[in-house]
């Protein structure tokens, strides 16, 4: 049991923990792009560059995807690349 002197503190307390609930509550949540997978074609025309340099330089790229055999690229990776370039 708090003594009456406690009691400030706790509903000060209090208070701060409702203002950030409602902050958390009222904040909109950010929205994450749906990554898509591309072939090495469209990479390629994305990046300005040719099928040949991806498919010799894929083990140096961050985005590169593998399924199986096939060769993919991450777009979402691509478009963090470039802006990384700028």
């Amino acid at each position: 049991m708090l003594r009456v002197e406690e009691l400030p503190r706790l509903v000060g307390d209090l208070e701060e923990i409702k203002c950030i609930a409602l902050g958390r509550l009222t904040t909109p949540v950010a929205q994450h792009p749906l990554d898509e997978l591309l072939g090495v074609e469209e990479a390629a025309r994305r990046l300005g560059v040719s099928v040949g340099y991806l498919y010799h330089n894929h083990r140096r790229l961050a985005f590169t995807r593998h399924m199986g055999r096939k060769l993919l690229f991450s777009s979402n990776g691509i478009e963090a690349y470039l802006r990384s370039r700028r």
